[in-house]
């Protein structure tokens, strides 16, 4: 009992919740079906047990599919890492350079974001990935690169026994175009199969082929994609706001030079602060180890910039139709239900008169914050999401006066985060 204690916490038995989702639903299913179609393929039609190569085969399965389970659930039940609530730097004059956030009712730490789904700031958070129905960061990056890796491999072995199994098992029946050609598979076919290779069985495997098939491609390129921001010591996140950093300053000729803090220098040296042979990431997920021209708050002062540029070029609407946030509404036009935006970020419900500052948008749909009230505001509330561009108008009032004073204030915050620099 005491050996099961100290596996099974209220923590643990908490954080099941998180298979009742679509995402691992789905991909423990693939994992089960992929594995368990291989090792009866390979036992029954294709390699039996009783033959070294047979042992040797079985046993890679086995292999693979724990290793894959194992990175897997450790990438889910580990999770990123969290800020803790609250949480302040020891320097309070820091936190001029740190967003607040609201929700967590604490300022976020270098490379943390807030993730909507957790509802907490993450350490270096890199995305939210819903086959784990958790985050990807600082303490699980490890366990969830391993399992893109793997899944892959194993996927690709368990492709090449799905084929061999159909070949040497239809072998007969093997047609190329206007002839069809009998092939001698009396070397290959050195054993009876347990059972006969049914339709059944022939539909499975094909099934789980391309199951196989299309694991291996899907997963295998985002494998390539995270390696690719590991060896830059990046995440995701940070890659697109290096690259709104060299926008803002082409746009506004500021004559900066915006220096990534966190890439060492050294492809080996940024993949030792992912990847240890303790398994456990390197730095506490507060402080990191930073370029010589740079140092701890450089990536926070360049989000601050973001976000104030991002306030001065929102443009102000006022909602004239009534919309339940609903993610393909049929009532709003059939291009709007169509063109809905591909993506897990939200709708946000408008009532006529709701004022909205949108950032961005399609020709169908536009994304941007509510503007709340002030006791709404107090308690941390916040409303941001897509809806139907049908459902505003712009507000036709004048707000130069306005952009102006805020431009003003930007370009007064940025002199401040400049001198701090020096």
């Amino acid at each position: 009992m005491n050996f099961l204690s100290t596996f099974v916490t209220f923590e643990n038995l908490h954080e099941v919740r998180r298979l009742c989702h679509w995402g691992p639903i789905i991909a423990l299913s693939v994992i089960a079906i992929c594995s368990t179609m291989a090792i009866l393929d390979s036992i029954i039609w294709y390699w039996p047990l009783d033959t070294t190569g047979g042992s040797i085969n079985f046993i890679m399965l086995i292999n693979w599919t724990v290793l894959i389970l194992y990175n897997y659930f450790n990438a889910m039940f580990v999770g990123p890492g969290y800020i803790p609530l609250g949480w302040r730097p020891e320097n309070q004059q820091d936190t001029q350079y740190l967003q607040y956030c609201r929700v967590c009712q604490g300022y976020k730490a270098p490379r943390s974001h807030h993730c909507r789904k957790c509802n907490r700031c993450v350490m270096k958070m890199d995305h939210h990935c819903p086959w784990i129905n958790n985050c990807c960061g600082h303490q699980n990056h490890t366990y969830f690169t391993s399992f893109l890796l793997l899944a892959p491999l194993g996927c690709s072995h368990a492709a090449i026994i799905f084929i061999m199994t159909m070949y040497t098992q239809l072998y007969e029946r093997i047609s190329f175009g206007w002839s069809t050609v009998k092939i001698d598979m009396s070397a290959v076919r050195q054993f009876q199969p347990l059972m006969p290779f049914s339709v059944p069985a022939f539909a499975a495997t094909l099934f789980a082929l391309g199951l196989a098939l299309g694991t291996t491609i899907a997963v295998g390129m985002l494998f390539f994609i995270q390696m690719k921001v590991i060896l830059r010591n990046k995440t995701s996140i940070e890659s697109w706001i290096e690259e709104k950093a060299k926008d803002r300053i082409q746009h506004y000729q500021t004559g900066e030079e915006f220096v990534f803090p966190y890439d060492l220098g050294s492809r080996w040296l940024n993949f030792k602060q992912v990847f240890t042979w303790s398994g456990t990431p390197r730095g506490d997920g507060i402080e990191w180890p930073v370029h010589p021209k740079c140092h701890q708050h450089t990536l926070t002062i360049e989000q601050l910039k973001q976000k104030a540029d991002k306030r001065v070029r929102s443009v102000q609407y006022r909602a004239v139709e009534d919309y339940n946030g609903a993610c393909c509404p049929l009532s709003k036009g059939l291009q709007t239900f169509f063109r809905t935006p591909c993506t897990e970020e939200p709708r946000i419900p408008l009532r006529k008169g709701d004022t909205i500052l949108a950032t961005r948008g399609t020709k169908w749909w536009m994304y941007g914050d509510k503007v709340l009230t002030e006791e709404q505001m107090k308690v941390g509330e916040r409303v941001r999401g897509w809806f139907p561009r049908r459902c505003v108008e712009k507000c036709h009032y004048d707000t130069a006066a306005s952009d102006s004073t805020s431009e003003k204030k930007v370009y007064s915050d940025w002199s401040l985060y400049k001198e701090s620099l020096v």
